[in-house]
């Protein structure tokens, strides 16, 4: 990718319960270089301690300098057929390469995506969104948007105030998206926002003259290689791909899978700033091992350095960089560390001072949202990405 002169700044931010439980499901434990079968057993307990009551399928990878010491892959790609538990027909087991669906791990390719651009001086953090979107909300910053202090609203169901689907429709719904107002004064308070985040995709969009989906190919997923992750896989990939909700409004039957699981993307077309995007363990530790890196070859270093330093979002439970969220505790306990969560029960943490970086992907939301332990299956992987490194 050429680069340009652009410079980035470091201004401040202004129930599924009643299921059945019927047994466990096939386990498979993966071992990478240097530590042997004794971390993937462990690492494949843990994950077998959670499946199928936490979630139907889980892969976790553990890195330790680049290199995997611990990996796990435990339980089936579809449990369940509908919203009552019953068990499907056919119950694939999960996979190293199974493919999972990564909910808000997509607003870190995003953020990559607007931070190249801004590498070569096609946006800048501190210029105002209607530079790039005339409909935008005014007074909104890239910065804003990255740090979720737009003072836009947490969501806006546009597929529910717009109905129909196709090109059009979708085209509508993202217009109605993009002049949300801010319900608060931009860079003020911490708001987490899927809307400032789908306006952040949009703003790439203007910027780099393409769709995001092609954006992310071109600029993150072709240069590291990641061929298994973007927005919309490919129908030869179904088998591979982990079920997600049971959403009766959408083609059946059973439950959705090899489409995005959030309403707001689906609405969109599947492809948005804030989710969208599917992929493997592998691919996202590949992901985030270039960030832990220095950035090669999709970033720069000092625009890694400013993307994971807290920029201080007032009021926030975590410190908030650009896109990625500093020493979150849902995400576990290692201290100095960025990533970020997704709805559908999945995490990537880089702790740069460890040199260690862990992926957790699972379906938590097969059958149904809300099946509790989740944030406990996230603490008990970093308990152990901890004791490895």
């Amino acid at each position: 990718m050429v680069r340009g002169a652009g410079v980035i700044g470091a201004g401040g931010a202004g129930g599924a319960g009643g299921l059945r439980r019927t047994g466990r499901s096939e386990t498979t434990g993966m071992t990478g270089r240097g530590e042997g079968g004794a971390g993937a057993g462990r690492l494949a307990g843990v994950l077998a301690a959670a499946v199928p009551d936490v979630c139907s399928a889980a892969v976790a990878l553990i890195a330790v300098g680049g290199t995997t010491v611990a990996a796990g892959a435990v339980g089936e790609l579809v449990r369940y057929a509908g919203p009552s538990g019953a068990l499907a027909a056919r119950r694939p087991p999960v996979r190293p390469d199974s493919i999972f669906d990564l909910a808000s791990l997509t607003k870190l390719f995003t953020t990559v995506v607007v931070l190249s651009l801004a590498e070569e001086g096609r946006l800048g953090l501190d210029e105002p969104v209607t530079t790039w979107l005339p409909a935008g909300p005014a007074e909104v910053t890239p910065r804003h948007l990255l740090t979720h202090t737009a003072g836009l609203p947490a969501s806006r169901r546009a597929h529910e105030e717009i109905p129909g689907d196709g090109q059009e429709v979708h085209a509508a719904r993202m217009a109605r998206v993009v002049s949300t107002p801010p319900s608060r004064p931009p860079g003020g308070a911490h708001l987490y926002s899927d809307v400032g985040m789908i306006v952040m995709g949009r703003v790439a969009e203007a910027a780099g003259g393409a769709p995001l989906d092609e954006l992310l190919r071109a600029r993150v997923t072709g240069p590291l290689g990641l061929r298994d992750t973007g927005y919309r896989p490919a129908r030869p990939l179904l088998p591979r791909i982990a079920a997600t909700e049971y959403r009766p409004e959408r083609p059946g039957p059973g439950c959705v899978r090899g489409e995005v699981h959030d309403e707001t993307a689906h609405g969109l077309g599947g492809v948005a700033g804030h989710a969208g995007v599917f992929s493997t363990a592998g691919d996202v530790l590949r992901f985030a091992e270039a960030l832990r890196r220095g950035g090669a070859p999709i970033l720069r270093p000092e625009t890694v350095a400013e993307m994971t330093r807290d920029q201080g979002a007032e009021g926030a439970a975590f410190g908030q960089g650009l896109g990625v969220r500093v020493d979150d505790p849902a995400l576990g306990p290692p201290a100095g560390g960025y990533g970020h969560s997704g709805f559908t029960g999945t995490s990537v943490v880089v702790v740069p001072g460890r040199r260690l970086t862990f992926v957790l992907l699972t379906n938590n939301v097969h059958p149904l949202r809300g099946r509790p332990g989740i944030r406990d299956l996230r603490h008990a992987v970093a308990d152990e990405a901890l004791r490895l490194s």
